[in-house]
């Protein structure tokens, strides 16, 4: 690879498996999550059918086991074991793709944004995820190869994270624009969430981004740099202000923060996102969330 990318496609993939001198220096992550009102099995789906020579990387698994909130980021120490584990070392070229029907632009970008969070940059999403894969026709695998563990170093970069707090204290303050990357119908409080206990809503003045708006549905890839800029200026959003991401846990908000770094603007991810922010705020800190009932 002459420069490295942050996104790759199929063709560009397919070659470089082809290669043994350019696949040797790669490592391939499956890192499909599905929502839980998907009743379906990631690791299972994996087992059956990935990308040859894929791991698979799993976000429920590499995560901080000892809080109350889903897949929230590991502790350094821990990520730096979990990939490690996968044959990664700060030298690797990680590729992450998931399986999602959103051609690959749902939780594979969570998984390049904990790269990035612990200081690894050379790792790029494969445009189109694995359904675009199937769809050019190349072939896929049920075999899982064995990888040797290596040494990864972490770098924590804890502008990339902000936290409730974080949150909490914009409300007044005003410092950045949120944007919500989860269905409009959740955003606006007129639709289930899909855990149960958490009503839908907003944290106040947050746009809406829905995550699937990134895709070019006819292509099956990402929009044009163009064209996400016009999606993120259509829904109020100010391109040269500041900017964080959040969503319902902590998964598709890195959609969008995917998205904006294509036009060359670093997003950090809210991680606990509205799960965390209905738990923990006030009825006066959320919009468009249905009152409690008994």
């Amino acid at each position: 690879m002459s420069r490295f990318q942050s996104l790759v496609s199929t063709k560009w993939l397919f070659e470089c498996i082809s290669n043994s001198n350019a696949s040797s220096k790669l490592r391939i992550l499956d890192s499909t999550f599905h929502l839980p009102k998907a009743n379906r099995d990631a690791y299972g789906e994996f087992k059956q059918k990935h990308i040859p020579g894929a791991q698979f990387f799993s976000i429920t698994d590499c995560c901080d086991h000892s809080s109350e909130y889903e897949h929230m980021l590991p502790k350094p120490p821990d990520f730096a074991k979990y990939v490690g584990d996968l044959g990664i070392n700060n030298d690797t070229h990680v590729i992450v793709y998931d399986a999602s029907d959103g051609y690959g632009f749902f939780s594979a970008q969570r998984a390049w944004w904990m790269f990035h969070v612990f200081g690894h940059e050379q790792v790029s999403v494969l445009n189109g995820g694995f359904k675009k894969w199937c769809e050019d026709g190349y072939a896929t695998s049920d075999i899982i190869e064995k990888v040797k563990k290596d040494t990864f170093i972490p770098k924590f970069r804890e502008e990339l994270v902000k936290s409730f707090e974080d949150i909490e204290k914009n409300l007044n303050e005003k410092s950045f624009q949120i944007i919500d990357a989860r269905g409009s119908d959740r955003f606006n409080g007129t639709g289930p969430e899909p855990r149960p206990g958490i009503k839908p809503g907003h944290i106040p003045s947050a746009k809406n981004i829905p995550y699937g708006t990134v895709v070019d549905k006819t292509a099956g890839t990402l929009k044009s740099p163009e064209e996400l800029k016009e999606m993120f200026v259509s829904s109020g959003i100010d391109l040269e202000q500041p900017l964080v991401a959040s969503c319902g846990s902590g998964v598709s908000a890195c959609v969008l923060s995917f998205a904006a770094f294509q036009l060359g603007k670093t997003v950090p991810v809210y991680d606990g996102a509205w799960v965390e922010w209905y738990l923990r705020s006030t009825p006066e800190q959320r919009a468009n969330c249905p009152e409690d009932t008994v």
